[in-house]
């Protein structure tokens, strides 16, 4: 299989050099993150998920036979016996910290509090700078935040909960809080695509059976087809419709 690793990943593995990344801990794990664990010369690894159907899609999406002492685990941080007293040499936060709001919500300021005892190397945090609900004046900002908004409107009306980004000085003052360094760091400038105009709108569209009003219904559908013009207009123009940024911060136990 060719795997395509994203250059977050990549320079996390800049960042680790040559050190080992032993016992491993993906502490919210997703298809992206196994895909690449995959390719990592791990010792053991562990990957935790709140949602059993993401722990499906991540075991689908791992490219090899597990070994005996690889697992994945559906459990929420929230529960205080989740891994207790295990410890790992490598940690990674990958999108974790938004994804939370689905799964324990107003919990995020005692994550890394609550994964503090099981680093004993480095932890690597990845996450999206957030762009809702910043409007920019720039065609292509404003699409991007508008379609944020739309998507996290949408999810409120049916009772779902958005994710909530975090900005990257929060992350480090969380960190600092809970006993880490935050060492390096890195921002990544994103250029959307047609993939996000999917995924986004996709997700709206997939909700709408949801809406038991019809006018309404229909008005959100309006919008919906809205916005995908307006995003293949703007990929014609620009290929790709840049704006923010995501960002790596690796960070080590005081």
């Amino acid at each position: 299989m060719d795997l395509k690793i994203s250059g977050l990943f990549k320079y996390i593995e800049h960042l680790h050099g040559n050190r080992s990344w032993g016992s491993f801990l993906d502490a919210g794990t997703g298809v992206k993150s196994m895909q690449w664990l995959s390719t990592l010369n791990t010792e053991r690894w562990t990957a935790v998920t709140a949602s059993p159907g993401m722990a499906e899609n991540a075991k689908q999406a791992y490219p090899k036979p597990l070994r005996a002492n690889d697992r994945i685990v559906v459990g929420n941080w929230v529960d205080p016996k989740l891994l207790a007293g295990e410890t790992f040499d490598t940690v990674l936060v990958d999108y974790f910290i938004g994804a939370i709001d689905g799964f324990a919500p107003y919990w995020q300021d005692l994550a890394f509090e609550r994964l503090r005892p099981h680093v004993t190397g480095r932890m690597y945090i990845t996450a999206v700078e957030p762009y809702v609900p910043v409007v920019e004046k720039d065609e292509c900002g404003r699409y991007i935040g508008d379609v944020g908004r739309f998507r996290d409107a949408m999810l409120l009306l049916v009772g779902h909960r958005p994710y909530r980004e975090y900005p990257s000085d929060w992350m480090a003052r969380a960190l600092k809080r809970a006993g880490f360094n935050p060492v390096e760091g890195r921002r990544f400038p994103i250029r959307y695509g047609e993939r996000f105009i999917h995924s986004q709108l996709g997700m709206c569209r997939d909700r709408l059976h949801l809406v038991q009003d019809e006018r309404l219904r229909a008005g959100l559908l309006s919008q919906i087809e809205a916005l995908e013009a307006q995003g293949r207009a703007l990929l014609e123009r620009h290929n790709s419709i840049p704006y923010g940024f995501d960002y790596v911060i690796a960070a080590e136990p005081v």
